[in-house]
């Protein structure tokens, strides 16, 4: 088989450069580079050409594609493929500063993948960060990428996943205050969140995953004690996942769920609020995490971190997972084309 045909292949993975002001296009470009992402897709970036022009681009050696449309692109003759959306020049922006240009580009460049992914043109999408006080300046109110996927998509139900070798989490609520977290917890929302996060696994290949749902309160709240949420509203979750045939076990206190799970009792673990899930995956494996959204009607991940606009334009940040972001994506869409 020649390595053109070979390629054809590959799935085709829709990359946006996220926020340009941030290191979005550094993570991508170093991604890119690297053998096992090669061997992975067909990349198609999404963003601006003359970004990834740059100077500072130069010594990494990325020779791609610039088309108008997708259906230009040639995978056989170029490792990477651009589509230029014109939205954004580099010289309108300052690196490792907070841009509406740049923040506006970046909504743009997810807007495009996912239209893409759902037309069926490409078949997944992995974002690089992008930064949510930019979006605000730029005139949009989401607070994330999960807010713009779900919106687009019209999907009532869907969770993030965040992934790093060993440890996975999902959460029953997100970006929202630390005081509105118990209100906002209710059974609903966490049999949904179990729900999703069930089927969610299943599509990454896991036959019979095992769940595993942590606790609110310190001590699981102590009998009620000190906060009664594992009694009067997790635990009746829990049970009615069980009745619907999904294996889950919960709620477990969160001092020791996580450690369970690294240990290899659990296969994810829905946690209740953005931090408790971050947290403990952050400190597992930081430069490794990734995000997964579930329950979308397309293959979407994402790198795990901001845009860091410390150290935007040095030259130091890890692309560690961007690129397994990418592959992960691919590894998904590959699963899903070979489902009968």
């Amino acid at each position: 088989m020649s390595t053109s045909v070979h390629r054809q292949d590959l799935p085709i993975v829709g990359i946006t450069l996220g926020d340009v002001a941030g290191i979005g296009p550094e993570v991508v470009v170093r991604a890119l580079a690297r053998d096992d992402v090669k061997a992975s897709c067909r990349p198609l970036v999404i963003g601006d050409r003359r970004v990834l022009e740059e100077p500072r681009f130069a010594a990494q050696g990325l020779c791609f594609q610039a088309v108008e449309d997708i259906s230009q692109a040639d995978w056989s003759a170029h490792p990477v493929v651009v589509l230029d959306v014109h939205v954004v020049d580099p010289r309108d922006v300052t690196v490792g500063q907070i841009s509406p240009i740049a923040g506006r580009a970046a909504v743009q460049f997810v807007l495009k993948a996912t239209a893409l992914a759902l037309e069926g043109a490409i078949d997944a999408v992995a974002t690089a960060p992008l930064n949510k006080e930019a979006m605000r300046l730029a005139g949009y109110d989401y607070i994330g990428h999960t807010e713009i996927l779900a919106d687009v998509t019209h999907t009532a139900e869907c969770t993030t996943m965040l992934a790093t070798p060993g440890l996975r989490v999902t959460h029953v609520t997100r970006h929202i205050p630390f005081r509105e977290i118990a209100a906002a917890i209710t059974a609903e929302a966490v049999l949904d969140t179990i729900t999703v996060t069930d089927e969610g696994m299943r599509t990454l290949g896991y036959a019979h995953p095992r769940l595993a749902v942590a606790g609110l309160n310190p001590h699981n709240g102590d009998g009620g004690l000190i906060g009664d949420e594992e009694i009067t509203v997790i635990g009746p979750a829990v049970r009615a996942a069980v009745a619907r045939g999904i294996d889950v076990r919960g709620p477990i206190p969160a001092d020791s769920v996580f450690f369970q799970a690294i240990r290899g009792d659990y296969d994810v673990v829905v946690t209740m609020y953005h931090d408790q899930g971050h947290i403990a995956v952050k400190t597992h494996g930081f430069e490794q995490s990734i995000t997964i959204t579930l329950g979308l009607p397309i293959i979407r991940t994402s790198a795990d971190h901001g845009t860091a606009f410390d150290i935007a334009g040095r030259g130091i940040a890890s692309e560690a997972s961007m690129a397994a972001a990418i592959t992960e994506a691919a590894r998904m869409a590959r699963r899903r084309a070979a489902r009968p």
